[in-house]
């Protein structure tokens, strides 16, 4: 009897086992010729912290070697602040690749393997005369730290160049974006090269969606992210190093990331929503976030910084979120005319920073990042379920798909104008997900479909 049990047990892991190392076999899924006159050439875009940025020697500034992610602090990443004088021997960084792998960790070396395997598509440069049928895509390499409205005025520029190489001022391309990649997209399609963000007006133009024939995003924050809330308060991790508060806080991109503001990223103590503008230079400064925290401005005093620069960072902080307010809101406003759909693709199982608290003890306002910081909980209030939300780790289900509410039944919000054509969710980490192979196999099939 023993025996029999055994081998059933035995039968039974091993069936779990298969099935967990099952893979769609996409050379045999996508056996189609290699070549077709009709088919959109793709580009290819990545998210914060996911292209190399080089000083003009060729120096690889990041993500740099092991010893680089090992040992280097990252203060050559800092931006320029206005009235500030730049770290001696600073130089500017540019784009220099793509972030495929660090450190033996795929970004997204395995999403070119198959678009360039089983997809049939060849890497072409901008600038190439393009003749032939091959299917085309492009790596749209950008400087991740800038103003992500001027990040889209250089892929329109890339779109109009591929139009150029294919001879084809009507041609219309896929984009495939990830994580803020996606932002830029969505900015782009909206508005094009114009920067609508002077001004609360947002004057739509469509002009990108003009170009685009499918949009596909995965991991992108739709309705901002509490993780780069967290990264602009602490920094940002990386392994054993670190991206500290004040390069972070150089960053115009990393303010536009935040939570949208119907979002209501911040409870009080009793578990409700607080009316707290995370976008209010004077939230900032009452909360000590960024600049007016003691403890990071007693560090930079300690390495040498001024008041007077202390006080251009507060005011650089302060610019940078009324820009990033309405970056924001340029891509939820009402577009009645939106002439395009979007395919989402993301993750929605870890546990995934959804909202800060504001706890009060003995008189004074702590922000509270995490659960487990809460001092004096309240054994009523499931702060997990409050704080947390099922999503990639970075970016929430709710967030992707640009909703207040995790519940699929309650109607967006009226503020919240997403032109969703159809979302796929799946399990993985934010940065993993371009690689993910359900990811790839529906990828794949929209590219390639007629």
């Amino acid at each position: 009897m023993r025996t029999i049990i055994f081998l059933a047990v035995l039968m039974w892991c091993t069936t779990l086992l298969s099935c967990a190392s099952l893979r769609p076999e996409l050379s045999t899924l996508y056996k189609t010729s290699k070549t077709t006159d009709q088919q959109s050439p793709v580009i290819l875009i990545h998210g914060a912290f996911g292209g190399r940025l080089c000083d003009e020697t060729g120096l690889e500034e990041w993500p740099g070697g092991i010893s680089t992610l090992l040992l280097g602090d990252y203060q050559a990443l800092a931006l320029p602040i206005p009235d500030t004088p730049p770290p001696d021997n600073q130089l500017p960084l540019d784009p220099c690749g793509l972030t495929d792998t660090i450190a033996g960790q795929d970004f997204y070396g395995d999403i070119e393997s198959t678009l360039t395997g089983p997809g049939g598509y060849q890497l072409t440069e901008p600038g190439t005369p393009v003749s032939g049928s091959q299917r085309r895509y492009y790596r749209f390499t950008y400087d991740w730290r800038q103003d992500n409205s001027l990040t889209a005025a250089k892929l329109d520029n890339l779109v109009d160049q591929i139009r150029n190489d294919h001879g084809d001022q009507t041609l219309q391309v896929d984009i495939v974006a990830h994580s803020m990649g996606g932002l830029v997209t969505r900015y782009w399609l909206r508005y094009g090269n114009t920067d609508v963000l002077g001004s609360n007006e947002f004057p739509l133009n469509n002009a990108g969606a003009d170009k685009a024939r499918k949009v596909i995003l995965v991991g992108t924050p739709n309705l901002g992210s509490t993780s780069a809330l967290q990264q602009l308060l602490t920094g940002a991790n990386f392994g054993i190093n670190t991206i500290t508060s004040e390069v972070l806080l150089s960053f115009p991109s990393a303010y536009q990331l935040l939570p949208h503001p119907i979002a209501d990223p911040i409870l009080g103590s009793s578990g409700n929503p607080l009316a707290r503008d995370i976008y209010d230079i004077n939230i900032w400064r009452a909360l000590q976030w960024g600049p007016f925290d003691p403890k990071l401005r007693a560090r930079l005093l300690s390495q040498g910084w001024s008041e007077g620069q202390l006080s251009a960072l507060e005011t650089y902080t302060g610019t940078q979120l009324e820009r990033a307010r309405r970056f924001v809101w340029s891509l939820t406003v009402k577009n009645p005319q939106a002439p395009h759909e979007l395919i989402m693709f993301g993750g929605d199982c870890l546990p995934t920073p959804a909202r800060i608290l504001i706890e009060d003890t003995d008189g004074e306002s702590h922000v509270r990042l995490w659960p487990h910081e809460i001092a004096q909980p309240d054994k009523q209030i499931d702060y997990q379920a409050l704080m947390l939300e099922p999503g990639d780790g970075a970016v929430t289900k709710a967030s992707l798909l640009a909703r207040t509410a995790l519940d699929p039944s309650i109607p967006r919000h009226r503020y919240s104008d997403f032109p969703l054509d159809y979302a796929v969710m799946f399990c993985g980490d934010h940065s993993d997900l371009p690689g993910n192979i359900t990811f790839q196999d529906n990828l794949l099939h929209i590219l390639l479909s007629r």
